[in-house]
């Protein structure tokens, strides 16, 4: 099995992979022995791929282009999928959204990196627009988002649910390159990591205490490397040769496939 990106939990697995025979993209929803249960057709080029903690809720994050709101530039497109009653979401960008309490409405909204609560009724997620980049809270119920903060990108929710690792653009910036950080959900805190380079990818958390992540090595190679999560420490290799890192039992994989 070859996959582009490839996550799993709670029994779960889901493969972002190119259509046998074809030029285009595909997922595959996977059971506990990676044998396929539902392929859906991908409109873009897969770029994140996520399962809820139990294993119910899968979503993906593809690159589109063509999009006239967006002046033919590439833009980013999320779904989401209920494996238990095969409801699929193909997209946030009709859900209404709040930013400072009032309903915000616009035609550039990109959403992108969505990470699962435990309860599989909520999310968050990267919602771009005018130049920002905010943290968003999705309802699954109500189908409805919430801006949260700014210059907050790829969140990742640790196993307890109490802070979310994440990247943001320096100075605001992306051009600039990007801090690896993590926020307190209670008191909104925000520790920088210590890893100095720029880290443009979606953490995740190996345990409550370890994050890891992907760094290009040259143009055609990527590492897997983690740094604590309360900015001590110094980053360290765990993985050569991967991308895109998922905990599995504890443990680490590269799921970009060669």
């Amino acid at each position: 099995m070859s996959c582009a990106r490839l996550y799993a939990a709670g029994s779960t697995g889901l493969c972002l992979r190119v259509d046998p025979g074809l030029t285009t993209y595909q997922l595959a929803v996977l059971d506990a022995h990676l044998r396929t249960v539902r392929e859906i057709p991908l409109v873009g080029v897969p770029n994140r791929a996520r399962v809820s903690p139990s294993g119910r809720l899968v979503t993906w994050t593809v690159f589109v282009t063509g999009d006239s709101c967006n002046g033919g530039r590439f833009s980013t497109r999320v779904g989401i999928l209920d494996t238990r009653t095969q409801e699929l979401i193909p997209t946030l960008e009709d859900w209404p959204v709040t930013v400072d309490g009032r309903p915000y409405r616009a035609r550039d909204l990109n959403f992108w990196g969505v990470t699962f609560t435990s309860d599989d009724r909520r999310f968050y997620a990267t919602m771009s627009t005018a130049g920002h980049r905010y943290l968003v809270l999705g309802d699954l119920d109500g189908h409805r988002l919430r801006a949260l903060t700014d210059n907050v990108e790829c969140p990742s929710l640790s196993p307890d649910g109490t802070r979310i690792a994440f990247k943001s653009a320096l100075g605001g910036d992306p051009a600039r390159g990007w801090r690896l950080s993590v926020l307190d959900l209670a008191t909104r805190r925000i520790t920088p990591l210590a890893e100095p380079r720029s880290v443009d990818d979606q953490a995740a958390w190996i345990d409550q205490r370890t994050v890891a992540y992907a760094l290009p090595r040259g143009r055609e190679h990527a590492d897997v490397w983690t740094v604590p999560a309360d900015g001590t420490g110094t980053p360290r290799i765990l993985i050569p040769d991967a991308a895109s890192p998922a905990a599995l039992g504890g443990g680490a994989i590269g799921p970009e496939a060669q």
